[in-house]
């Protein structure tokens, strides 16, 4: 499983990724214009709170596991979830989560 989780985070890292930068190479570095572009429509505003709601659920699950005295080298699925998406959090997050030795 743990490499099933490596490969969906180098997944989640990069397919995305593409995207953001396909943009910002044709509208330039502009968060709040990026932003604006994600509300366009109901639906893609939608799955923008989606991803969103998923992303604090996320945040909180890790939080609460760091606080409980889990290993803290899950911290770094934070910053990847709200840098580049949940499709990378999560399963880096599961990755670094099953590591060989540690107890769920």
């Amino acid at each position: 499983m743990r490499g099933l989780f490596l490969l969906l985070a180098v997944w989640g890292a990069i397919h995305p990724m593409s995207y953001f930068l396909t943009w910002f190479r044709a509208n330039g570095f502009d968060l709040l214009a990026m932003v604006d572009a994600w509300h366009a429509n109901a639906a893609s505003s939608g799955l923008v709170w989606d991803l969103t709601i998923a992303a604090i659920a996320l945040t909180v699950w890790i939080l609460i596991e760091a606080y409980q005295g889990k290993p803290r080298l899950g911290l770094l699925a934070i910053p990847a979830t709200f840098g580049v998406g949940v499709s990378f959090g999560l399963p880096l997050y599961l990755f670094l989560r099953s590591a060989p030795g540690r107890k769920a």
